[in-house]
């Protein structure tokens, strides 16, 4: 685990150049959309849809993906319940950077401990909106694009989300997407609009 917090004689450095700046250069407001949920409930479908939306509508923005910054970031990190709060922690403090850049992040995460998640809010209290991917668990099952149910239901992975460890669901997110039927290019117009609407 990392030993962060244990720092000693540091200094914030002020930018020269601030937010509001930053923001007006890119003609947009930088913000966290984080997209939560199981394994398999289109966390990452989602996440693409919404970003090929932004791009198309002149914004910048870039996704955090839960697989992606294991391969980097967070490669030190296993899932235990200790490393999962650092990862999502990490995660976190990266969003906030880039959303203090200007830019509109989407971290893509199942995220499964709502204390995590709700720490990542904190940082971002008027930047942060929670898009909760409320599939049933026998429907991501049945998906399993990644073949994951199936080897945690064989016992070849311990500790996997859904199986036999928690997720907590949100209770308070911006956007809730039951209907799983509905298209994503659709879901990431809804999920565009609260952006718009939210932070203009």
């Amino acid at each position: 685990m990392s030993t962060m917090g244990n720092s000693t004689n540091i200094f914030w450095q002020e930018s020269p150049v601030g937010k509001l700046e930053r923001q007006k250069l890119l003609n947009q407001k930088g913000c966290v959309v984080w997209i939560t949920g199981l394994s398999g409930s289109g966390k990452s479908t989602l996440a693409c849809s919404l970003s090929r939306e932004l791009h198309t509508r002149g914004k910048l923005s870039y996704i955090l993906d839960g697989d992606n910054v294991r391969h980097g970031l967070n490669k030190d990190l296993g899932f235990k319940a200790e490393d999962r709060t650092e990862n999502i922690r990490r995660v976190g403090e990266v969003a906030k950077l880039f959303a203090d850049a200007g830019l509109i992040c989407i971290a893509s995460l199942i995220s499964p401990y709502r204390k995590d998640r709700d720490a990542c809010r904190a940082m971002l209290p008027d930047a942060f909106i929670e898009v909760f991917m409320n599939m049933p668990l026998a429907l991501c099952e049945e998906r399993d694009p990644k073949g994951l149910y199936k080897l945690a239901r064989a016992g070849k992975i311990k500790g996997f989300t859904g199986i036999d460890d928690p997720y907590e669901p949100p209770l308070n997110c911006e956007k809730l997407k039951p209907r799983w039927q509905v298209h994503f290019q659709f879901k990431s117009c809804n999920v565009y609009r609260h952006y718009y609407h939210q932070l203009r």
